[in-house]
């Protein structure tokens, strides 16, 4: 028998560390010099131990995640031919944005060996017909294909239906209703919510909410016990918040699931936010979207986007998109991190994060339940309200300096220049138009500062 190299030393509690530790502080007072009190509503304490995981819960996790690609399609022929160009550069997943109608999906598919790759095909439009098309197009076909439906989503960033209430449920029950070929047809864009500036706890009760609406109205569908959402989500700067938001999601999921004898599994694919990325020392943003594509490696989603470090400012570039690509491929292939599931399994930290994000989001899920439903608390503007006081909060500590964006409000080079490099317009557009409801707005946090530069600059 193999004597533990530990054996001969005595295990020490909690208690005891903290004891020591408000030794050391000679006075001083442990919670407001070690306790860091997050925007988020978790304290994070100086030191986790096995104590902290006792009652931790558990979360599964993919065997394997996928590098994905995402691609706006103006042409089918022109986007085809791209796409199957960055299959051979180790791209493993596809993410196609289609515009309308017109786009011949027969063509946008051509020669993409659909059995071996996923693909994502989301949607500015919705219709039937189009539906339709593609299901007779794939009809005898082995494929992986996820179509993103998400007409709750659209009313909350845009603030109306596709056509209106009744039309929209319809088209998405006859939808789902002939979904079983696909891997799954509905989708919850949790994006919106982390990109307008919701803390972790709402951005997770939201997606529970959310999805609870569909949950509702299929479950009398003769498909319903093979319900499986895709969870789009954005991960945030905080490196081991966001890969514990992750796992927080699949087991809050699960949970709901089992209450309505559903797998209890969910797809979640990942992409960097937008909320912190900056227009000027635009590098940085390398720096960002590699920290931010970890969390979702090691958070346990099932495919990674990482979007180009320039994507706020300029159109699709192959040097961008490159970039961006061999940033999960050296992920992947160079750092290992394919080899292992689950890898933050039984981290202390991270366990008791889980746990307590979990905790947060279910009370503010019941009492969005206990207000009617997500629905119901969007078209009365609370969820619009309670996501603009988060923002609120953030903003200030990123004006204050608290919160430091390098190159933006901390080391910024004056030298800078980039009025001539805006290619995109990377500001909150102003369109004023009649909604249903008040939509929610993505904001980037630099925005006001970048368009005082950016103004100086014209003036100079």
């Amino acid at each position: 028998m193999k004597e533990s190299l530990f054996q001969e030393f005595d295990e020490v509690s909690a208690k005891e560390w903290k004891q020591k530790i408000q030794f050391d502080l000679k006075g001083a007072d442990y919670n407001e010099k070690l306790v860091y009190k997050s925007l988020d509503g978790v304290n994070i304490k100086p030191f986790y131990n096995a104590e902290d995981i006792q009652d931790s819960i558990k979360t599964p996790s993919p065997k394997n995640w996928n590098i994905c690609e995402r691609l706006y399609v103006v042409s089918a022929e022109k986007s085809n031919k791209r796409a199957n160009e960055i299959l051979k550069k180790g791209t493993e997943s596809l993410w196609f944005i289609i515009p309308n109608e017109e786009i011949s999906i027969e063509n946008l598919l051509k020669g993409i060996a659909l059995d071996k790759t996923i693909i994502y095909l989301s949607f500015s439009f919705f219709s039937e017909d189009y539906f339709k098309r593609l299901r007779e197009l794939l009809k005898g076909k082995k494929h992986q294909i996820f179509l993103q439906f998400d007409i709750i989503g659209n009313l909350a960033r845009s603030g109306n239906w596709f056509h209106n209430l009744q039309k929209d449920h319809e088209i998405l029950e006859s939808i789902f209703t002939n979904s079983k070929n696909f891997k799954s047809v509905i989708s919850i864009d949790t994006t919106l919510y982390q990109n307008a500036g919701a803390n972790i706890p709402q951005q997770l009760a939201y997606a529970l909410a959310h999805v609870n609406e569909y949950l509702n109205h299929f479950q009398e569908n003769p498909n319903f016990e093979k319900f499986q959402p895709q969870f789009l989500i954005a991960s945030g700067p905080n490196y081991f918040f966001e890969i514990a938001k992750i796992k927080a999601l699949r087991w809050l999921y699960a949970t709901l699931a089992s209450e309505y004898n559903i797998p209890e599994t969910c797809h979640i694919l990942a992409q960097p936010t937008k909320r912190n990325k900056t227009l000027y020392d635009f590098n940085v943003n390398l720096l960002r979207t590699t920290t931010e594509s970890l969390s979702a490696v090691l958070g346990g989603a099932d495919t990674v986007y990482n979007m180009p470090y320039d994507a706020i400012y300029h159109k699709n570039n192959e040097f961008g998109d490159r970039i961006a690509r061999n940033q999960l491929l050296v992920m992947k292939h160079e750092a290992y991190l394919d080899k292992v599931a689950n890898a933050a399994e039984g981290a202390y930290y991270i366990e008791s994060l889980t746990k307590q994000f979990a905790e947060m989001a279910l009370d503010i899920f019941k009492e969005i339940e206990k207000g009617g439903g997500f629905l119901k608390q969007l078209k009365e503007g609370a969820i619009q309200r309670k996501i603009k006081e988060s923002a609120k909060k953030e903003q200030e500590q990123f004006d204050t300096g608290e919160l430091v964006l390098i190159g933006t409000n901390k080391f910024e080079n004056p030298q800078d220049k980039m009025k001539d490099e805006l290619e995109l317009y990377p500001f909150l557009k102003q369109n004023p138009r009649k909604t249903l409801i008040e939509p929610i707005l993505e904001r980037r946090l630099s925005e006001q500062m970048e368009q005082e530069r950016i103004n100086q600059e014209k003036a100079d």
